[in-house]
């Protein structure tokens, strides 16, 4: 059994501060499929290669947030500090491991660049069968480490990889690997499939409860925060928080822990007094690690809520109309045809854009956006001032915009009056809700939504109206309204929405239409089609205390009639107009408490 020491510290800090190792994190799961992937750089001539076993499955998953909480709170880590956390987890898997006098079999998952240098790996890892030899550590804050050899028959979820290139890294390595790189397989004895279960529960302690900045908090205030990263663990899992923001946390998370691991190693080469150049590189590493480590607290100090002060706001000024009082309609079309144009009035001012981006760009108040069939992609959506009208032509499928993946909003608007017709709107790995109404009035007319995180938002103030439309495949609410906003919904769709598995009598079951109530929001909904939602048809998020509305305090109701009362009581309180509406899922109408 080999050990190295793995201390916490401050991130990477230069010389005469504090810095240590970060506590080796478990590598992805490598997706285990038959037939095994080719490795690229590596010989594709067919070798004695046997698929991998199947290793213990998880437990973690299925365990409700409460016994999570319980488990690390009141039992793993009970009593400790920060600084003492990853110590308490080391002993705990060192008890476990204690259990288990003989070798055991489990799959290393190694990093695949040991193996090859590619720009384009798309496996997450390099599975191999292993037999593990663990000895007792010298000291129970040693990063543990197991030693390892190839077992029989050599098998990996790489077809093409060598039995000789896999013992040459090996050897390099000293047949000596992190113990939260190795997955113990099935059909072993009980004390192995203890062992799964503590690796399984060490590595999610060091994937996403530990910081290195949690040294100095106390026991009370520690565990505290335990408990929020667990709760904040939930609420990416079962979509509470939208999965692009989710998957955006998580990058940051992993980026920080990679350059704060290239910090402190890019010290530790430095052997004699550093140079003027080691030295500005030793802070600029310092500045860079510490600016990620300060997002990453507001994120969670916000709990990566997709509307808090972190997101982009619209920061363009409103040009408002020409002086001149004159209007342009910008036809945007690959060529324009005398064909194309033979409807407009022959006093039109015309602007032809091959790009929708430069069409919005130049658009005063009043002018409107002629958008013909085709594909198309257009970040001044994002930043929409202007009191205009942007309408396709023919059937909304017929003209389709897509969202830019590397900006944070796609359709996001603060004009007083804008209008948007006959489009088909596609949302890919944006942060904010497909379509957010900042300030002012939105009007969505025969448009179809095809979303992937959140659905559309009004933020307070705000106000929205959405008719003839299709709303479809928000992780979240299909609609969300923001205390004091105001929306008029007519002859809509809005189905397959919160899509996340969750049980029937989740508080995170918000369904089709989500409304915060504090202060009051105003919704009219009109011949509206909800259904095959996730949750509710309308859900109403009330404070967990006694609520105050426009008509009085509606408290928590028993059941039966007295329930229906609250509710009825409510509804008009909040002055919900609900007229001729289908509502296929749940429960029509349900109040949350938060």
């Amino acid at each position: 059994m080999a050990s190295c020491a793995g201390a916490a510290g401050e991130s990477g800090a230069p010389r005469g501060e504090s810095g240590g190792a970060q506590p080796a994190g478990p590598c992805r799961e490598a997706r285990l499929c038959w037939p095994p992937p080719l490795l690229a750089g590596v010989s594709e001539e067919p070798g004695e290669t046997a698929p991998l076993p199947q290793q213990c499955p998880s437990h973690l998953g299925a365990m409700a947030k409460g016994d999570m909480a319980a488990l690390y709170c009141d039992v793993l880590l009970r009593g400790c500090k920060g600084a003492d956390a990853s110590d308490a987890m080391s002993k705990y898997l060192l008890e476990k491991l204690k259990m288990k006098e003989n070798n055991w079999l489990g799959i290393w998952k190694a990093n695949p660049e040991l193996f090859v240098n590619s720009e384009d790996l798309i496996i997450p890892s390099v599975g191999i069968l292993v037999e593990v030899t663990w000895k007792l550590p010298q000291s129970s804050s040693s990063q543990l480490k197991a030693s390892v050899s190839v077992a029989e028959p050599f098998s990996s979820n790489i077809v093409n990889i060598s039995r000789e290139l896999v013992d040459n890294i090996l050897a390099e390595l000293d047949h000596c690997v992190p113990l939260l790189e190795v997955y113990p397989v099935e059909g072993q004895d009980n004390a192995v499939f203890e062992i799964a279960r503590a690796l399984e529960v060490v590595r999610f302690f060091h994937d996403f409860i530990w910081r290195d900045w949690d040294a100095d908090e106390s026991c009370e205030t520690y565990l505290a925060l335990v408990e929020e990263r667990i709760n904040l663990w939930y609420d990416i899992q079962n979509g509470a928080i939208p999965a692009p923001v989710g998957q955006r946390f998580k990058k940051h998370l992993e980026k920080y822990k990679a350059l704060r691991l290239e910090s402190i190693q890019y010290q530790s080469n430095i052997e004699e007094e550093p140079t003027e150049e080691e030295f500005v590189e030793c802070w600029r590493k310092y500045y860079e690690v510490g600016m990620l480590r300060g997002l990453l607290k507001i994120w969670e100090d916000l709990r990566l809520r997709a509307h808090g002060p972190l997101n982009p706001r619209i920061l363009r000024r409103r040009k408002g109309y020409r002086e001149d009082g004159k209007t342009v309609t910008h036809v945007v079309a690959k060529t324009m045809t005398a064909e194309m144009v033979k409807d407009f009035s022959m006093d039109t001012l015309l602007q032809q854009h091959e790009n929708l981006n430069v069409a919005l760009e130049s658009c005063y108040s009043g002018d409107t956006v002629v958008v013909f069939p085709g594909e198309y992609k257009a970040v001044n959506l994002s930043m929409l001032t202007e009191d205009i009208i942007i309408r396709g032509t023919g059937k909304p499928e017929e003209t389709m915009i897509v969202s830019e993946p590397t900006h944070d909003s796609f359709v996001l608007s603060k004009a007083q009056d804008i209008k948007l017709m006959h489009l088909t709107l596609v949302q890919q790995g944006t942060l904010d809700g497909i379509v957010v109404v900042e300030a002012g009035h939105m009007t969505l007319a025969n448009c179809v939504l095809r979303c992937e995180g959140t659905g559309v938002c009004v933020l307070p103030g705000a106000s929205l109206t959405i008719t003839d439309s299709e709303i479809t495949g928000a992780q979240g609410a299909g609609v969300e309204l923001y205390p004091g906003s105001t929306a008029i919904l007519e002859r809509n769709k809005i189905h397959h929405c919160n899509s996340i598995r969750t049980s029937e009598t989740s508080h995170r079951s918000l369904g089709g239409i989500n409304i915060k109530v504090v202060p009051v929001p105003k919704l009219k909904m009109k011949n509206n089609h909800i259904f095959s939602n996730g949750g509710h048809g309308v859900t109403i998020l009330q404070p967990t205390e006694t609520s105050t509305s426009a008509g009085g305090s509606v408290e928590s109701p028993a059941s039966g009639d007295a329930e229906e009362d609250a509710l009825s009581k409510l509804i008009q309180d909040l002055r919900l107009e609900m007229n001729t509406n289908t509502l296929d899922d749940i429960k029509d109408i349900s109040v949350i408490h938060s």
